[in-house]
C-alpha cells in the first residue's frame, strides 16, 4: 500500500461564494425560491450581482468546504478541482493553499471564468443559491493525480459534481484508484435535485461496490428511495452501503453499519446566523474522525461541532479552530 500521505482527499466544485443579507421579500421580486439551489448563466450571474447588497467574498464548493474543515481539525488534507487562470481563481487557490491543503489541479486556461455561487441569506439563516458553475465544471480524468488519491485514507466525492460526463469519469477513475490501493470512498448526494437526476446512477454505485460511505440528509434519503416513511429510507440504505451517514438537522444524525445504528445529537447553537456549510463541515468532523479510527459515535460528535461552529457565522468555512473545540469538548482531535 502506498504511504498515507492525506487523512481525506476531496473531489468537487471550486466556487468562490459571494454572500449578502436579504430580506424575505427580495426573493419574491426576484422570483427566487426560499432555500433552493439553482444553475444560473453567467448573464444571470452579473445581473443579481448588481442587484445584491453588500457582498462578502469567500471561498467555497461543498468539497472545499469540507476540506477545509478537515484542515481546522489537524487533519492533512487534499483537494481536487476546477478553477480558471483569473482573479477568483487565485483568491480560491490562496484561500486553499493558506489553509496548508494541497491542491495539484492545473487552472483552465480557455477563458472560461472560475465559478461562482450567490447566495442570499435570510433573516432566519437560510440560504438560497443561485450558482454559474463555469469552469468547475470543466474537471477531467486529466486532473485526478494518482499519487494524492492512493495517499489519501478516504476519497470524498462531491455529488454536486456528478453531471459533466468528463467529471462522472474522473470520479470513477478516482474511485478505482483508490480501491486498488486499499483506502476507502465515499459520497455526498448533495441535494435532493441531484438525486431526483441520478438515482439510478448513485444505487449502482452503492450496489456496485463503488463506493463504501455514503453521507446524505433526510430528504436526500427519502428522495433516493422514493418513499415518505424515513425509517423505510433508512433500513434500504443500509442495505445498499456499508457506511450511511444521515443528518436530520436538529434532530441529530445517524450513522448506520454493519446492521448497528449510532444516534448523535446535534451540538448546541445559541444563534442560527447562517446555514450555509453545515453539511460540508458535518462531513469535515466525520470524516476527520474516521481516518483517524475513531468510533462512529465520536467521528458524528466531532460533525456536529463542527456544524454548529459554521452555522454561527456568515461563511461555509470555520473561524474557529476546530482542533480547539474538539478539546474543550472531551473529544480526541
Amino acid at each position: 500500500m502506498a504511504e498515507q500521505k492525506f487523512d481525506v482527499l476531496t473531489i468537487g466544485n471550486a466556487i468562490v461564494d459571494v454572500l449578502a443579507h436579504a430580506e424575505e421579500d427580495f426573493l419574491v421580486r426576484e422570483g427566487l425560491v426560499k432555500g433552493a439551489m439553482r444553475l444560473i448563466d453567467g448573464a444571470e450571474a452579473d445581473r443579481l450581482f448588481g442587484r445584491m447588497g453588500a457582498a462578502q467574498l469567500i471561498s467555497g464548493g461543498c468539497a472545499g468546504n469540507t476540506a477545509a474543515g478537515i484542515a481546522s481539525f489537524g487533519g492533512r488534507t487534499a483537494f481536487i478541482g476546477k478553477v480558471a487562470g483569473d482573479e477568483l481563481g487565485r483568491f480560491f487557490r490562496h484561500d486553499m493553499q493558506a489553509l496548508g491543503i494541497h491542491f495539484p489541479t492545473a487552472p483552465l486556461d480557455d477563458g472560461t471564468p472560475t465559478a461562482r455561487s450567490m447566495i442570499l441569506i435570510t433573516p432566519d439563516g437560510e440560504r438560497t443559491m443561485n450558482t454559474h458553475l463555469a469552469a468547475c465544471q470543466e474537471l477531467s480524468p486529466a486532473d485526478i493525480d494518482r499519487s494524492t488519491v492512493e495517499g489519501a485514507a478516504i476519497t470524498y466525492l462531491e455529488g454536486y459534481l456528478w453531471d459533466p460526463p468528463k467529471a462522472k469519469e474522473a470520479f470513477r477513475i478516482a474511485a478505482d484508484i483508490a480501491h486498488s490501493a486499499g483506502r476507502k470512498v465515499a459520497i455526498t448526494l448533495s441535494d435532493s435535485f441531484c438525486v431526483d437526476r441520478f438515482r439510478d446512477e448513485f444505487l449502482d454505485l452503492m450496489r456496485s461496490g463503488a463506493l463504501d460511505i455514503v453521507f446524505a440528509n433526510r430528504h436526500e434519503v427519502l428522495a433516493l428511495y422514493q418513499t415518505s416513511d424515513f425509517e423505510t429510507a433508512v433500513a434500504s440504505l443500509e442495505k445498499d452501503i456499508a457506511l450511511a451517514v444521515v443528518t436530520m438537522s436538529e434532530e441529530g444524525s445517524l450513522a448506520a453499519s454493519g446492521g448497528r445504528r449510532v444516534h448523535i445529537p446535534a451540538a448546541k447553537v445559541d444563534r442560527v446566523v447562517d446555514l450555509t456549510g453545515a453539511g460540508d463541515l458535518y462531513a469535515a468532523g466525520f470524516l476527520f474522525g474516521l481516518a483517524r479510527g475513531y468510533p462512529h459515535e465520536t467521528c458524528g460528535r466531532l460533525g456536529s461541532l463542527a456544524a454548529a461552529e459554521v452555522i454561527a457565522h456568515i461563511g461555509a468555512r470555520p473561524q474557529d479552530s476546530l482542533s480547539q473545540r474538539a478539546g474543550q469538548a472531551g473529544l480526541a482531535a
